[in-house]
């Protein structure tokens, strides 16, 4: 079922177009070399700590490693952010009751909507606390809307954010260059503006990151692509000095900030991890171009197709039907090293109005730079790909979601007997 020929001619399709994506990976796999040699990464970092954790070298030398390659003054780097979400959720919470915050790429995904407020009844939500709240729309294209930001940002703008990736819809990434441009209209009009750039799924992707495009703040998962399939959990903030310490001081306390916090010995990991991030992004963005290649010759709409530009590590499919897309996450289940014999069904996810199916049996629970496939069952029927800790790994997980098609498409039954 590997060498099915479908598959070994997508390989030979995408082949020039993944030489752009080598020389990205080869540019930050040295970009963070030389952040661990220049913040003098040593046996030393890896020893445990305890309590309050005051002085822990590991935790001091890894924020140091992530403020370097991601171009901040400082970051927060802590297994005590439990999600993407939370880590976002804090740089949110700079705001005060009466301050405004825009998103100019389009609405948020679902469970960052329950944060800000504009879903569920939470009386923590920023709408809840008394933040004044707006969207900017997205281009019909997918695009951001530059006229429609220039327009809705004002010197009582407090935040704009925007989310790099595309979550559960159908619109492309956001690449750096669109990034620099909506800074540059935003800080034109207000200087003082905080720019927030949600970075999951982004990190590695491109040769830059927000924060040299000249945002103010940036936050992800650590169990996505900067923990390089090795962190078991948390979170990273980076950005301006000022606003990470009182991220810092919202996870922690006032004062407190982030002078403590024990790393409970995973800084090895978290290291380790990070220094292999790279080369994971790019294991993933190969499985992700096959991906788009394979189905695109099935004639399934994919995005962003093969040829076009990855800003995110995330290849969308967009099935005929519920049966299609369940199938789908049912062989890429299959293909998991963990909890393969485990079926994949719709269920109630927290921050999510639709059910949804994940297929993941993944190391470290909801790693999605290890491979996995989800979709909220809605139309319609997107199905969303992500991660691969090796192209072999992604490579069967294609041929086992095709095996598993094949019992509700007979084209693709077809296809597989002729072979």
């Amino acid at each position: 079922m590997m060498t099915m020929r479908i598959i070994e001619e997508a390989k030979a399709q995408i082949a020039p177009h993944f030489e752009a994506i080598e020389r990205i990976v080869l540019f930050n796999q040295e970009k963070v070399l030389k952040a661990f040699h220049k913040e003098r990464v040593s046996s030393d970092c890896f020893a445990d700590s305890t309590g309050y954790a005051y002085h822990d070298l590991g935790r001091k030398t890894i924020e140091a490693v992530y403020a370097n390659v991601f171009r901040g003054e400082a970051a927060l780097v802590r297994p005590q952010i439990v999600s993407g979400t939370h880590a976002i959720s804090i740089c949110l919470s700079l705001l005060d009751p009466g301050d405004e915050l825009i998103s100019i790429s389009g609405s948020p995904y679902d469970t960052l909507q329950s944060v800000i407020g504009t879903r569920g009844h939470s009386r923590r939500s920023l709408i809840a606390r008394g933040v004044r709240y707006d969207e900017v729309p997205l281009n019909d294209d997918g695009t951001m809307n530059f006229a429609a930001i220039e327009q809705a940002v004002s010197k009582s703008t407090k935040m704009v954010a925007l989310q790099r990736s595309r979550g559960y819809s159908w619109r492309p990434p956001l690449n750096i260059a669109q990034i620099s441009e909506a800074v540059r209209i935003v800080k034109k009009k207000n200087p003082n503006c905080i720019v927030f750039v949600d970075n999951c799924y982004g990190e590695f992707v491109e040769p830059y990151e927000p924060l040299e495009a000249g945002a103010d703040l940036i936050a992800g998962s650590l169990i996505k692509n900067p923990g390089g399939t090795l962190a078991v959990s948390g979170g990273y903030i980076v950005g301006r000095g000022e606003l990470v310490e009182l991220c810092a001081e919202i996870l922690t306390a006032p004062h407190l900030g982030g002078r403590l916090g024990s790393t409970f010995g995973l800084t090895r990991q978290l290291l380790h991890g990070f220094f292999l991030a790279p080369h994971v992004v790019g294991e993933a963005l190969y499985g992700a171009l096959l991906t788009s290649a394979v189905f695109e010759r099935l004639g399934y709409p994919v995005s962003p197709r093969f040829d076009e530009q990855r800003t995110d590590v995330v290849q969308a499919i967009r099935f005929g039907n519920k049966e299609e897309l369940l199938a789908f996450c049912r062989g890429i289940q299959s293909a998991a090293p963990i909890d393969a014999h485990f079926l994949p069904v719709p269920s109630e996810m927290p921050g999510y109005d639709d059910e949804v199916v994940m297929a993941g049996g993944t190391f470290i629970q909801g790693s999605s730079i290890e491979l996995s496939a989800d979709g909220p069952m809605r139309e319609p029927y997107i199905g969303y790909l992500q991660g691969g800790m090796s192209r072999q790994h992604v490579q069967i997980g294609i041929a086992y979601a095709l095996q598993a098609l094949a019992e509700e498409n007979q084209q693709i039954k077809k296809i597989i007997e002729e072979e």
